[in-house]
C-alpha cells in the first residue's frame, strides 16, 4: 500500500512512519504539508495518489488552542476537512486521530466510542469538528486516543523524569483519571486498522485507569526511585490554573476493539517499563 502520513514529525507521526515502513511510506510534516492550505493538500495527495492516508496533523497544545480557538478549528477542523475532500478525488481510505477531550468528562463510567460528545474546551471542540468532518464518509477510521506518551517529542513521562532529577518532591492532581497511552503501541493499532480498512470510530488506549498522580509515582518506581515523593493535589490547588478545562473522567473504554474480537493494547506499566529503559539506559 501507499500510505501518506500527515503529521509525520511528532511524537505519534514518527511512530507511524516505522511501523508502516514495510509499505510505501510518504512522510509529509508540516514543513513538507500544511494542512491549512486546501490548495497545497489538494495538489499534493492528487499527486502522490495514496491508498490511505493517516491524519496525524494536528495542533494538540491544549492550553494554547484555549486562548486561540479560531486556529484550532482551521488545524483540527478546517485541515481534516482538506484532507477528507482530497482523498475522496483519489478514493483514499482516511484515518485521523482524535482524543479523550471530546467528552466533557462527568459521567462516572469510562466513555464508550458511542457515547455522546460534548467537549468543555477549546482543543476539544476543534477535534470534534474534525471528527465531523469526516461523519460523511463511511469507510473513514477515527481513532480516539489520550494521554499519549513516547520516546519523541514532549509528553508527561519525560516531564516526570525532568522534574524528579530537579526537585525532591512532586505534586500532581489526583481527580484526573484517564488512559496512558504509548505512541508505539497506537501506531501498531492503527497500522493494523489501516491494512484492514476498519472503518468507524475506535478507542485506542493502553489498558490501565490512573490518575496523574498515580501515573508520576509509577514513572518512579518504573526508574527505582522514590514513589513517595510524589504527592496528590486537586485541580483546585493548581499553581498557575490551566487555562484549559481538563475532564476530570478521559477514560475510553476500548469497546469497539474488544467487541471487534482485536486484541488490546497492552497495560500502560508494561510499556512504561521499555519506555523507560530507552530514556534511561
Amino acid at each position: 500500500m501507499k500510505i501518506l502520513i500527515t503529521g509525520a514529525g511528532g511524537q505519534v507521526g514518527r511512530e507511524l512512519v516505522t511501523v508502516f515502513a514495510d509499505h510505501d511510506v510518504i512522510p509529509a510534516d508540516h514543513a513538507v504539508l500544511d494542512v491549512t492550505d486546501r490548495d497545497a493538500v489538494l495538489a499534493a495527495i492528487t499527486a502522490i495518489q495514496p491508498d490511505a492516508i493517516v491524519h496525524a496533523a494536528a495542533w494538540t497544545d491544549v492550553d494554547a488552542c484555549e486562548g486561540d480557538a479560531e486556529r484550532a478549528l482551521q488545524v483540527n477542523g478546517l485541515g481534516t476537512r482538506h484532507v477528507a475532500e482530497a482523498a475522496r478525488r483519489v478514493d483514499a481510505h482516511v484515518c485521523a486521530f482524535s482524543t479523550d477531550y471530546v467528552f466533557d468528562g462527568t459521567q462516572p463510567e469510562p466513555y464508550v466510542e458511542w457515547d455522546p460528545p460534548n467537549p468543555r474546551s477549546a482543543y476539544g471542540r476543534s477535534k470534534l469538528a474534525g471528527e465531523l468532518e469526516l461523519s460523511g464518509d463511511p469507510a473513514a477510521t477515527i481513532v480516539r486516543t489520550s494521554w499519549i506518551c513516547g520516546l519523541h517529542g514532549s509528553n508527561m513521562v519525560k516531564t516526570i523524569l525532568r522534574l524528579a532529577a530537579t526537585h525532591d518532591t512532586l505534586r500532581f492532581v489526583d481527580d484526573q483519571r484517564g488512559h496512558p497511552t504509548f505512541a508505539r503501541d497506537l501506531a501498531a493499532m492503527v497500522r493494523r486498522l489501516v491494512v484492514d480498512r476498519r472503518p468507524g470510530c475506535f478507542h485506542v488506549t493502553n489498558q490501565g485507569a490512573v490518575s496523574w498522580f498515580e501515573f508520576a509515582r509509577s514513572v518512579l518506581e518504573a526508574t527505582g526511585r522514590d514513589a513517595a515523593r510524589v504527592e496528590p493535589i486537586t485541580t483546585a490547588e493548581l499553581d498557575p490554573p490551566r487555562p484549559a478545562p481538563r475532564p476530570a473522567n478521559s477514560v475510553l473504554d476500548n469497546a469497539a476493539l474488544r467487541l471487534s474480537g482485536l486484541p488490546l493494547l497492552p497495560h500502560y506499566r508494561e510499556s512504561l517499563e521499555q519506555l523507560v529503559h530507552e530514556l534511561e539506559p
